[in-house]
C-alpha cells in the first residue's frame, strides 16, 4: 500500500494517524465542557453519556500514540 506524501510532505498514513490523535485529544478536552453543561442542567444521564464518549476518545488517543510511536521508530 502506498504511503505517498500528498500536499503535506508527510506520509498520508502518518498524517492520518496524527490527525486521529489530534482530534481524539481535542474531543476529549471539549467533552469536559459538555459534561459541565449537562451537570449544570442536572442531566446526569447526558453527563454520563459525555463521560463515556470522552473515555472512548481517550482510549482512541492512547492507541493512536502507540501506533504513531511504532511507526516513527520503524516498528510498523
Amino acid at each position: 500500500m502506498s504511503d505517498s506524501t500528498g500536499n503535506t510532505g508527510t506520509g498520508d498514513l502518518t498524517y492520518n494517524l496524527v490527525s486521529i490523535l489530534f482530534h481524539a485529544l481535542q474531543g476529549a478536552e471539549t467533552y469536559d465542557q459538555y459534561i459541565h453543561d449537562a451537570e449544570q442542567e442536572g442531566d446526569s444521564n447526558l453527563a454520563e453519556f459525555f463521560r463515556s464518549v470522552k473515555q472512548e476518545n481517550s482510549a482512541r488517543a492512547d492507541r493512536a500514540k502507540v501506533l504513531l510511536h511504532a511507526r516513527l521508530h520503524g516498528q510498523s
